[in-house]
């Protein structure tokens, strides 16, 4: 068979969480649940956080930009496995598969980038409070959260291109309920080493090094809130943090446990069912490790629901 009879696949096989017929509207439920109450819930955190001015704050900003992020992370991936659930379908073209990876790619980066750049706010709020207002400048965070979209739509690109250049022999089954990078170029009848040399410079470039990041702040801030003499003042300087301190560790925890394990299980089906954990459930649980960890987010979510106007 010829290179170009490999290249004019057009579509691929998701293979989904389980084959099981009596699952699927098992799956299709819980699935549907937990995207709308991701939506809605990151949702109602920005409509709080922007319907408060008091919440006009570096820290809030990076928070909505978050909620956002995560709002289009989940959307890449469960409308298309609850419509093959629906539909009993396990087909995704060509291009969509194409368009997926192109959008988890930009989100899941976007993440990982957001993550990080909110433990150096942290870490400016606690360990240089004086400066805080000077450091974190509304120029600043716009001109990083700017950044951000640009490098990972560059980034998105670059690893779509890639993954176009390949040849596929059909018909290719890929062991996950949506394109995920690493199964489809392994998937490819063609030479993948550009593929996984790019993979393998990005994950230290925009997951360990941004990781790196996030362990060198929260260090500091460790050490600075050690030194503070008073237990309240310890513990007011920790629950400024242990939000995001809980959202990191869900999802860096999640995320690095699919992949090692995906490194020693011989069941691509597993590292599926457990790539759930943080493609869905960590998006879904983030406005409710925040709200319910923030006085200030809390009142601002009452008067919204309340649909009161804020007074001075």
């Amino acid at each position: 068979m010829g290179l170009e009879n490999h290249t004019q696949i057009s579509e691929f096989i998701l293979l989904g969480i389980s084959e099981d017929p009596g699952l699927q509207p098992v799956l299709f439920g819980l699935f549907l649940s937990m995207y709308l109450i991701t939506v809605l819930g990151n949702l109602l955190l920005v409509l709080a956080t922007v319907s408060d001015p008091r919440l006009h704050t570096p820290m809030y900003f990076f928070l909505c930009n978050l909620s956002w992020v995560d709002v289009g992370f989940t959307s890449t991936t469960v409308p298309n496995m609850l419509l093959n659930l629906h539909t009993h379908s396990r087909a995704i073209s060509h291009a969509g598969c194409l368009a997926q990876m192109f959008f988890f790619i930009f989100f899941i980066d976007l993440d990982i980038f957001l993550l990080t750049v909110m433990a150096y706010d942290r870490f400016v709020a606690i360990c240089h409070p004086l400066r805080y207002a000077a450091i974190m400048s509304p120029q600043l965070c716009g001109q990083l959260v700017l950044g951000f979209w640009v490098i990972n739509a560059l980034y998105s690109v670059l690893q779509s291109l890639l993954v176009l250049r390949l040849a596929f022999c059909p018909p290719v089954e890929i062991p996950h309920f949506f394109c995920e990078l690493n199964q489809v170029v392994h998937s490819a009848c063609a030479d993948t080493l550009p593929n996984d040399l790019l993979m393998y410079v990005a994950t230290f470039l925009l997951v360990c090094c941004p990781l790196t990041g996030i362990l060198h702040s929260y260090s500091k801030i460790v050490a600075a809130i050690w030194k503070i003499s008073s237990t309240r003042g310890k513990r007011k300087a920790f629950s400024t943090c242990a939000s995001h301190l809980s959202v990191v560790s869900l999802f860096y925890g999640t995320l690095l446990g699919v992949y090692l394990s995906s490194a020693v299980t011989q069941d691509p089906r597993a590292t599926a069912t457990a790539s759930v954990m943080y493609t869905v459930v960590t998006p879904m649980l983030n406005p409710f490790i925040y709200s319910l960890r923030n006085q200030d987010l809390k009142k601002a979510l009452r008067r919204l629901c309340d649909m009161k106007p804020l007074k001075d």
